[in-house]
């Protein structure tokens, strides 16, 4: 069993890039990959926890990309952090993150929860700081009895302090991670267009934009929508991964690594056509069994 979607402390997840691959080594996974969103700086310690515990590893990253029907995600997978181009662009997301989540604070207080930037800063420590933290400051202040709780009441997307940030258009976010050595992945596509023929010509579209995989594999995904995902893989000649979106127990308790909410079962035979897919350049660590 693989998860190639997860997030680290350095966007929106509570555990560590360290623990993230120990976590996987503990449940047995074959293989992981660190997809955090907007962000390459969790890698190299990522890649460095994989060598060590003999852990097959991509580095990856997470992108969002702007369109009229709600928000396209985009996993990257082999990314080289190297790429000067896809660098300076997570520098403008991040600044771009930096806003939303001052934008964020601002809203609470005008709410009554007179937050401040250093409490939630401590929580983030030397992390990427993210919605996971606001809501672990207001734990600490008793107004949410659970990080869940401050996103439903405060944070989600919908609720009184939610910001919406700087994205790129999908035909930027495609280019930015072929230049960067990696293949382009369609994360969870149901949450983009879940009518079945408008998601079938918006997939071609993207195909030809330099789309390579569907995330056929998704903690949401039912059985019956697995299926209609690989056949639509298959209709359109792309590859198939899949991933928990794990973001750490902490952050969301129902998630766990690997196994989603309980049904996931992402298949090992997904890496071959991968490393297939992959050149030369692109930044992940083998080992030599699955």
């Amino acid at each position: 069993m693989i998860d190639l979607h997860t997030h680290s402390t350095y966007s929106d997840g509570s555990d560590t890039p360290e623990q993230l691959v120990c976590r996987a080594r503990r449940l047995g996974l074959a293989a992981l990959a660190l997809t955090d969103h907007d962000t390459l700086l969790g890698v190299p310690a990522f890649l460095d926890a994989c060598r060590a515990l003999r852990l097959t590893g991509f580095a990856g990253v997470e992108l969002s990309a702007e369109v009229p029907a709600g928000t396209l995600h985009l996993v990257g997978l082999g990314i080289d952090p190297a790429c000067g181009e896809l660098g300076e662009a997570l520098g403008r997301l991040q600044d771009g993150r930096d806003w939303r989540n001052h934008r964020i604070l601002e809203r609470l207080q005008e709410l009554g929860f007179a937050l401040t930037w250093d409490e939630i800063a401590a929580f983030a420590g030397e992390d990427v700081v993210g919605r996971p933290h606001i809501a672990m400051a207001m734990i600490a202040r008793g107004w949410v009895a659970t990080v869940q709780e401050a996103f439903d009441r405060f944070l989600a997307k919908g609720a009184p302090a939610y910001v919406d940030r700087y994205r790129l258009t999908p035909q930027e976010a495609l280019r930015l991670i072929r230049q960067a050595h990696g293949i382009a992945i369609l994360a969870h596509p149901g949450t983009w267009l879940p009518d079945p023929q408008q998601l079938e010509a918006g997939v071609g579209e993207l195909k030809t934009e330099g789309l390579a995989g569907i995330e056929a594999y998704y903690t949401t995904h039912d059985p019956g929508q697995t299926i209609d995902y690989l056949r639509l893989a298959k209709r359109q000649g792309l590859l198939v991964s899949g991933g928990s979106d794990y973001h750490g127990r902490q952050a969301r308790p129902d998630t766990e690594l690997g196994t989603g909410t309980g049904m996931l079962q992402v298949p090992n035979t997904l890496l071959e056509p991968l490393f297939a897919a992959l050149g030369p350049e692109a930044r992940y660590h083998r080992e030599a069994r699955p």
